[in-house]
């Protein structure tokens, strides 16, 4: 009757192994396809996510907060598209999270936890844990006036990246 016992507790623990560690794994990936400020996704449930990630692979977490609606979004993430160095270097260090901030859904208490943020993109720096590390104000990694492109700086914003990268082991 013991051995009984224990097999079906064993049996349990494995299955719920495997359901713990299945549920980890599409939570990975559908971390990993968001791609674009979605108003309909939980920030509060994509950090829980994005620390579980930055810990187990001892990366930073990047928190890019901003909107479909915003133009200078949409040039920081395509000086990332179009130079595959600054994206493979973003995602060996960082777990990247997309912080929505949008008529549909604020993020404001959300937010609340965080610097008050003057214009989009902001990324916050944060520690593997979720601590803050650092504000950073994207106007600052912009091309400078006067540049024939409008858009961030991509030696800028490679350096921000690198200032703020952490010890990472690899």
């Amino acid at each position: 009757m013991k051995s009984v016992i224990l097999s079906l507790l064993a049996v349990n623990v494995i299955l719920f192994i495997l359901a713990t560690a299945q549920s980890v794994d599409s939570s990975s990936e559908e971390h990993k396809r968001q791609l674009k400020f979605d108003p309909t996704r939980d920030a509060f449930k994509d950090i829980k996510i994005a620390i579980h990630l930055a810990q187990e692979s001892h990366k930073r977490i990047l928190l890019d907060v901003g909107g479909e609606w915003c133009i200078w979004c949409h040039r920081l993430d395509s000086l990332f598209i179009q130079n595959k160095d600054l994206e493979e270097y973003l995602n060996k260090y960082y777990v990247v999270v997309k912080i929505n901030v949008s008529k549909e859904n604020e993020n404001k208490e959300f937010l609340l936890q965080y610097p008050k943020v003057a214009g989009y993109p902001h990324l916050f720096i944060l520690e593997g844990n979720g601590k803050l590390l650092h504000s950073q104000d994207t106007g600052e990694l912009e091309n400078p006036e006067g540049y024939p492109v409008k858009g961030h700086d991509k030696k800028k914003v490679f350096d921000f990246l690198r200032s703020w990268q952490g010890n990472n082991s690899h």
